[in-house]
């Protein structure tokens, strides 16, 4: 079988991505331990601060067993951050949703993600929007 020859851009742009990524990682983590948070209740906690969820949707959106997340909850609603309440279209079914004191610790999650916001501030409005669209265009 003959070997390809890899593309030096591709192999420069997923080193980069990797750092991006891992550089992403590490400040969420110190970010999230910073309310006494781990890396994975802050994900959840963002996640639902967007809008009520069901278990199993976090799950996916996360990767990761049903079981696992059942967990971060139960952590997280000992807390106060969050709650969970029936689904309106299918009572048989609970949404995970923040408290007003999840939401506040949300947004101040949010705030102190200097991370991503000083790189990006760098680029125009017109360049985030095309990093925007091809990064979804890449994970479709």
């Amino acid at each position: 079988m003959p070997s390809r020859r890899v593309d030096p851009v591709t192999v420069e742009v997923v080193e980069l991505i990797g750092d991006v990524v891992s550089r992403y990682h590490m400040e969420y983590e110190h970010a999230a331990a910073s309310h006494q948070l781990t890396g994975a209740q802050a994900r959840v906690l963002n996640l639902l601060s967007l809008e009520p969820t069901p278990m199993r949707r976090i799950a996916q959106k996360l990767r990761c067993e049903p079981s696992n997340v059942t967990g971060i909850i139960d952590r997280l609603e000992s807390r106060g951050l969050v709650e969970r309440r029936p689904d309106p279209s299918d009572r048989r079914v609970k949404l995970a949703a923040p408290t007003e004191e999840g939401l506040r610790t949300a947004e101040r999650l949010r705030e102190s993600l200097d991370f991503a916001r000083e790189p990006l501030a760098g680029l125009s409005p017109a360049e985030r929007a095309v990093l925007r669209d091809l990064l979804k265009r890449m994970l479709a």
